[in-house]
C-alpha cells in the first residue's frame, strides 16, 4: 500500500486559527470531544498518527473527509484546502492556467488584480499557519525524546516547508516557533531575510536525522530536506539579494547522486499509481478511500475537465469545468501557432445500431468464432453490407448473418456470388480489403486497398499520395506529414474510386465527402480507422514532445471570455487511471488516488542546468546532459536534444514551462527570472488586457490579508497594498 502512515483525523485537533494572533497558539479543538495536545501524546501510537495529521494537512481540510469538522473555522473547507490554495496562487497567477468559474475573487489570480481583502489568499495565509502550528505543537512535545528523533526531524522539515511557501508568497510573515507557548499574544512580523536564514538552519539541522532518500514514499527524507534548501538558494537573490547558487549545485549534486531515476515515460508521474515512479521525491499523497477532500488532486482533476472531455478516461464520474491553459503555454510546445492545433471532432453521433452480418475465418483470434469476428454494417439498412477486414495470404473467412453458423455464404466458384453454406473465400494475397456485401442479390466485392493522403496541403498537391502505414494490431493507418495550409483527403490505391472526405466536420468519413481543410502549416500526425462503419479519424499537429498534454476538441486556442471552459485548451496532464489504464487502487467518481508531486527528479536536473547557467560552478557538459536526459524521454528519441550553445536561461525557463507545467512552480520561476509583473513576457489577460501588459512589480508578494493585519498591531502591509 503506497500511503505512508494512517491518518486518525481526530489523532490531533491542536488549533483553531481564523487569524494570525491573539488565539492562534490557544490548544483548543473546534469540537470539544476531541482530544487536546495534553492527551494526544500518550503513546507512541499517538505520535505516529499526530505525525501523519502534518502530512495530511496540505492534503484534507478537517477532521474527516472530504468536509465536516473543519480545521479552520469560518472558511469552507473545500476552496480552503491547503494545496489547491497553493496551486492557485502559483498558477492562476500565471500563463499556464485560468480558470472559468466566478467564485468570489478568483479570477483575480490570472488577472493580477488582487487585494488585501482576497478571499482565497486569506484562505491560503491561515492554511500555512495552520499547519506551522500544529507543527510547533508536534515539535513542542517531542523536543528531547530520542525515540522520537525522526518524526521531530520530519516535523521540522514539514515546518520549513510550509515557512518557506510563506517566505515566497508573502515575503514577511508572522513568526511563531515551539518557543512560544500556547496563550493570547501578537506574533511578531519576520524579516525576509531573517525568516530566509531560519529555514536554511532548520533543513541543515534536521539534515542527519532524516531517514536515508526512499525510506518510506510519501515521508520527507534527507533528499526532500536537499531538494528545497536548493529551492531556498536558488532564489536567494529574489529573498535576500544575495547569489547562493553554488550552494544551491552543492544540495542538488546530492540529490543527483542519491539514486533516483527519471519515470521511463512522463505520463508515469501523473497517473493514479504515480508512487511508482522512480522519480519522485516528495509528494503529498491522495487515495480515494483514506485522503478525501475537495482540494489537491481531486480539483486538479475535476477542475481540467469539460467540454466534450470524456470524464471516464480520467478515471473520474464528471468534470467541473473550470481550468484550461493560454496559448502562451501551447506556443511553448508549438512555438508557430497562430490560431489552433488542428485536431478532428471525436464522432459524437457514431451510430452503433446499423444491421450488421459477420465474417468469421481463420485470420482471426479466436479462429472461426463468430461472435468474435469482424463486422459488415448497413448503413442505410437496406442489405447492403460494407467494411474492411486485414487477411494474411493462405487465410480464409466467410460471411454469417449473425454471431452463430445458423446462416452463413460462401463462394463455391469464387465469382462474386454467394451461395448458402459455400466454400470459404481465400484472397490470393495478404492485405487489407474492402468488403462490400449485397444480401439482396446475393453478390459481393472484394478489394484489396492501400491508403494515402492526397490535397492541396501534402507535398504532392493534387498530384499524387503521401502513404499511409497500416498496423494490424491497431487497426489504423498512419502517417505523419509536413504540410502547408490546404486541403486533404483520404484515398485508396492512388485513384479516386474509393475516397473518403469528412462532410459537416463531424469526424466521421464519407465516401467521396468534402475536402478537409487545414489552416496552418506543421507536422502533422494522421490516423484513419476504417473496420466497420462509422469510419473515423483524426488529424493532430504534432510537437513531437509527448509533455504536450493538450485537449483540443471543442476548444479555441484563444481566450476572448475567461468565464468559457471551452475557451483555452484543456489540459490532460493528470488522471486517475493507472499508467497501464486499470482503475486506480480505489476507484471512486468523486475522490482520486494520484498523488501531488510536490519534488520529483526533473526538476532537481533543471535547478542544476539553472543554477551552472546562473555561474554557481559545476558541470556545464553535466548540465546539458541532464536537460537532454528529459528531452530524450519527451520525444522518444535525441531529436530534441541541444548543444552547449543551446542551454540558455531562456531555454531552461521555457524548458521548466514544458516539463513542470501544472505542478507549482510557475509563479516563483517568473518572479526569479524577472517576468511575472514585467513587460518583458506577456500572456493572455495579464493585467486583465486580452494581450496581456505590465503590472505593478509590488505584486510579486501577495499582500498580507486584511483580517491579519486588523487584529495584529505588530504587522506592516508589504509595499503597494
Amino acid at each position: 500500500m503506497k500511503k505512508y502512515l494512517k491518518i486518525t483525523m481526530a489523532a490531533i485537533a491542536l488549533v483553531v486559527i481564523t487569524t494570525s494572533c491573539l488565539k492562534d497558539l490557544d490548544v483548543s479543538p473546534i469540537d470539544k470531544n476531541l482530544p487536546t495536545a495534553n492527551v494526544v501524546f500518550d503513546s507512541p501510537a499517538a505520535y505516529t498518527q499526530a505525525l501523519a495529521k502534518l502530512y495530511s494537512s496540505y492534503a484534507v481540510s478537517g477532521q474527516e473527509g472530504p468536509a465536516g469538522k473543519p480545521d479552520i473555522d469560518g472558511i469552507d473547507e473545500g476552496f480552503s484546502n491547503y494545496l489547491r490554495q497553493y496551486w492557485n496562487a502559483q498558477q492562476l497567477s500565471t500563463d499556464e492556467a485560468v480558470i472559468a468559474w466566478n467564485d468570489a475573487t478568483i479570477k483575480d489570480f490570472h488577472w493580477q488584480t488582487w487585494s488585501p481583502n482576497d478571499v482565497f489568499i486569506g484562505a491560503l495565509y491561515s492554511r500555512i499557519f495552520f499547519t506551522i502550528s500544529i507543527s510547533n505543537e508536534f515539535i513542542r512535545n517531542t523536543v528531547g525524546k530520542e525515540e522520537y528523533k525522526q518524526y521531530l526531524a520530519e516535523a521540522r522539515f514539514i515546518r520549513a516547508l510550509s515557512y518557506w511557501h510563506a517566505l515566497d508568497l508573502f515575503g514577511n510573515p508572522s513568526f511563531v516557533t515551539e518557543d512560544d507557548q500556547p496563550g493570547a499574544f501578537f506574533p511578531r512580523q519576520i524579516a525576509r531575510a531573517e525568516l530566509f536564514n531560519y529555514i536554511e538552519s532548520e533543513l541543515k539541522a534536521i539534515e542527519n536525522d532524516l531517514g536515508n532518500p526512499r525510506f518510506m514514499y510519501g515521508r520527507a527524507d534527507k533528499a526532500a530536506a536537499w531538494m528545497l534548501i536548493s529551492k531556498l538558494y536558488l532564489n536567494a537573490e529574489v529573498y535576500i539579494g544575495q547569489n547562493k547558487y553554488a550552494d544551491a549545485i552543492t544540495y542538488l549534486e546530492k540529490v543527483l547522486d542519491a539514486g533516483y531515476t527519471l519515470a521511463p515515460n512522463y505520463s508515469d508521474n501523473f497517473m493514479a499509481d504515480n508512487h511508482t515512479s522512480p522519480e519522485m521525491i516528495f509528494a503529498i499523497n491522495y487515495d480515494g478511500e483514506y485522503t478525501r477532500s475537495f482540494g489537491g488532486m481531486v480539483y486538479l482533476i475535476h477542475a481540467a475537465i469539460g467540454g466534450t472531455m470524456p470524464a471516464a478516461d480520467f478515471g473520474v464520474g464528471g468534470g467541473w469545468g473550470g481550468l484550461r491553459t493560454t496559448k502562451a503555454l501551447v506556443q511553448k510546445f508549438y512555438p508557430d501557432v497562430v490560431s489552433g492545433i488542428y485536431s478532428t471532432p471525436r464522432p459524437r453521433n457514431m451510430r452503433t445500431d446499423y444491421p450488421v452480418i459477420y465474417v468469421p475465418g481463420n485470420y482471426q483470434t479466436p479462429e472461426w468464432d463468430p461472435a468474435n469476428s469482424n463486422q459488415l454494417a448497413s448503413v442505410n439498412s437496406d442489405g447492403n453490407y460494407e467494411g474492411y477486414i486485414w487477411v494474411e495470404a493462405g487465410k480464409e473467412f466467410k460471411f454469417t448473418a449473425g454471431p452463430s453458423w445458423d446462416v452463413n455464404y460462401g463462394d463455391n466458384d469464387f465469382d462474386g456470388t454467394l451461395e448458402p453454406d459455400g466454400a470459404n473465400i481465400k484472397p490470393a494475397e495478404t492485405g487489407y480489403y474492402k468488403l462490400n456485401v449485397n444480401l439482396n442479390d446475393f453478390t459481393y466485392t472484394m478489394v484489396k486497398t492501400e491508403w494515402g493522403v492526397i490535397g492541396s496541403a501534402t507535398a504532392g498537391l493534387w498530384d499524387y499520395d503521401q502513404n499511409m502505414t497500416y498496423n494490424p494490431a491497431t487497426g489504423f493507418w498512419t502517417a505523419m506529414l509536413d504540410l502547408t495550409a490546404g486541403e486533404v483527403k483520404f484515398r485508396a490505391n492512388d485513384g479516386w474510386d474509393i475516397n473518403y472526405g469528412d462532410t459537416g466536420l463531424d469526424g466521421i468519413l464519407d465516401a467521396g465527402g468534402d475536402n478537409i481543410v487545414i489552416s496552418e502549416a506543421g507536422t502533422y500526425v494522421f490516423e484513419m480507422k476504417l473496420g466497420t462503419p462509422d469510419y473515423t479519424y483524426s488529424i493532430i499537429r504534432s510537437a513531437f514532445d509527448k509533455r504536450a498534454m493538450f485537449y483540443t476538441d471543442g476548444q479555441t486556442l484563444e481566450i476572448v471570455d475567461i468565464g468559457q471552459f471551452t475557451e483555452g485548451y484543456a489540459i490532460t496532464k493528470f488522471k486517475n487511471v493507472n499508467k497501464d489504464g486499470s482503475p486506480a487502487r480505489f476507484p471512486h467518481p468523486d475522490f482520486v488516488c494520484t498523488d501531488y508531486p510536490m519534488f520529483r527528479l526533473a526538476d532537481a536536473y533543471l535547478m542544476y542546468a539553472e543554477a551552472v547557467k546562473r555561474g554557481g560552478g559545476g558541470s556545464e557538459s553535466r548540465a546539458v546532459d541532464l536537460v537532454n536526459q528529459i528531452r530524450t524521454r519527451a520525444y522518444g528519441a535525441a531529436d530534441g536534444n541541444i548543444t552547449g550553445s543551446g542551454l540558455t536561461l531562456d531555454f531552461i525557463l521555457d524548458e521548466r514551462a514544458r516539463e513542470l507545467y501544472w505542478e507549482g512552480h510557475r509563479r516563483t520561476d517568473l518572479v526569479r527570472f524577472n517576468k511575472f509583473t514585467t513587460a518583458d513576457y506577456l500572456w493572455p489577460w495579464k493585467g486583465n488586457v486580452a494581450n496581456g501588459t505590465a503590472t505593478g512589480s509590488f505584486r510579486n508578494l501577495y499582500p498580507i490579508p486584511s483580517a491579519e493585519m486588523s487584529v495584529n498591531p505588530n504587522l506592516q502591509q508589504n509595499t503597494g497594498y
